[in-house]
């Protein structure tokens, strides 16, 4: 009864490894996975009480759940049948695609990694880069929203540093859940910014499956009041000028609102401006469609090259940063109150309307949040500089002095200003703000400083400084 058994290694091996993943799976990992849900329950309760606008449940649902509800949607399923009888396709086929794309839209949103690991990052990077300010924000942004109010945070796109920058500040408020492009879908990114609650768009795509997929997740995100954020130019401004709105997801959260219902939706627009966007050249470069294509040797070179000279700034304690870094926020603006004013006849409900006239009122609503953007785009120095530089450039005035350009840069300043405009002056010292800013410029070699101390715009640089004047060109 108490002999040894003697077992075989090739079965003992097998055995113990069978012990020891029941030992994890029924014990260890049960008791990990409640001692974290346990932590990070408690980060949870403790973000939402200082949060103007707390996590909601559609946000902590499982993913796998959320990608279900997708799927099974009933306008998805009826788009999919539809695709497969229009393609001749097997509707399984047409339903695989309705799984591979919900799998890439729906994000892994985790409080944790949001509040511990992205905030923390978002922070660090705008504060190396940038000298970052909070230049405007209404009493009324987010004060007293109700709980059942889905908040859009709609901007203005001059860098992909807006992602970063917008997060940061707005954390102490609430999440945001931001529409990405496809840029984003790179490893191990990919993974940080899904645990972070975004969700990729495919700009250009026209399948309709596609475009139905996404379509029901931004109504459900909607719906359930998730706080979000857009970019309604649908890529970088090119030039530094705004662009005109495209319609897509704005149609996407009106489609199926209902103004009469609990549920409303407030856009709040939010403008941000640089003094320096550090893919200025790369923009300017794709307007030139006869430009050669750069290799990725070539990129990485550059890229290099750049930050081997910024350290060498840094090193000369010549490195001033890129500059501020300015985000002003607006007034929301309540979709139920401006559908109901500005609709005409339909009462405020686009649902029984056609894609033409719905997207005429979509479009309207649209270009006010757009135009209300304009208005609160900050005013910063290179970009006060760059324009009364630009405008001697063009006068063939010659170099300007030190006095004669601050004298001008004021001028413009008290135009801007009469005319509503948002001036971000750093310090509060407008002697301060006029000479940061032409410091920017004249270590980028943008602008020419002579023996005798007098100022120019740079000929051969006048496409990058008017890039910086038409970020604010629209408000004078």
């Amino acid at each position: 009864m108490y002999e040894p058994v003697t077992v075989p290694l090739w079965l003992f091996l097998p055995i113990a490894a069978f012990a020891l993943w029941s030992l994890l799976d029924r014990l260890l990992i049960p008791s990990g996975r409640w001692f974290l849900r346990r932590r990070l329950n408690r980060l949870i309760d403790r973000v939402n009480r200082r949060l103007d606008v707390e996590i909601k449940p559609f946000q902590l649902t499982k993913r796998q759940v959320l990608i279900d509800r997708l799927v099974y949607d009933p306008q998805v399923v009826a788009a999919a049948n539809d695709y497969a009888r229009e393609n001749n396709i097997p509707r399984e086929a047409a339903m695989a695609e309705v799984h591979r794309y919900a799998r890439e839209i729906v994000p892994t949103f985790n409080a944790y990694v949001y509040f511990r690991v992205g905030y923390s990052i978002a922070r660090t990077v705008a504060r190396f880069l940038y000298r970052v300010r909070l230049g405007f924000a209404d009493a009324r942004t987010l004060a007293g929203v109700p709980p059942n109010t889905a908040v859009v945070f709609v901007m203005n796109h001059r860098s992909n540093m807006d992602y970063v920058l917008v997060a940061f500040l707005a954390a102490e408020r609430t999440t945001l859940s931001y529409a990405v492009g496809e840029w984003a879908r790179i490893w191990p990114l990919q993974q940080l910014i899904k645990s972070m609650g975004a969700y990729f768009v495919r700009r250009n795509s026209n399948n309709p499956i596609y475009r139905r997929v996404l379509e029901r997740y931004v109504h459900m995100a909607t719906e359930a009041g998730v706080a979000q954020a857009m970019y309604p130019e649908g890529g970088l401004s090119r030039d530094g000028r705004l662009r005109e709105p495209k319609l897509g997801l704005f149609d996407y959260m009106l489609k199926s609102f209902d103004p009469k219902g609990a549920n409303d939706i407030m856009f709040i627009p939010v403008a941000l401006n640089y003094d320096r966007v550090l893919e200025d050249r790369t923009l300017l470069r794709s307007l030139d469609g006869d430009a050669p294509r750069r290799s990725a040797w070539f990129a990485i070179r550059t890229a290099l090259t750049f930050w081997f000279s910024q350290i060498g700034l840094m090193l000369r304690g010549r490195w001033f940063r890129f500059g501020y870094a300015c985000v002003n926020f607006g007034a929301p603006i309540s979709a139920r109150d401006w559908l109901t004013a500005h609709a005409g006849e339909t009462g405020g409900d686009l649902r029984g309307l056609d894609k033409d006239r719905r997207f005429e009122i979509v479009g309207r609503l649209a270009h006010d949040v757009m135009g209300r953007i304009a208005q609160l785009v900050p005013v910063l120095p290179v970009s006060l500089i760059t324009t009364a530089l630009l405008e001697a450039l063009d006068a063939n005035e010659g170099p300007l002095d030190e006095l004669e350009l601050k004298t001008r840069v004021s001028t413009l300043m008290a135009d801007l200003e009469a005319r509503g405009a948002k001036l971000y002056v750093p310090r509060a010292d407008r002697d301060y703000a006029f000479h940061v800013g032409l410091r920017m410029l004249v270590l980028r070699r943008l602008v020419d400083e002579n023996a005798e101390g007098l100022y120019a715009a740079s000929a051969s640089e006048r496409p990058l400084l008017a890039y910086y004047a038409n970020a604010v060109a629209h408000l004078r």
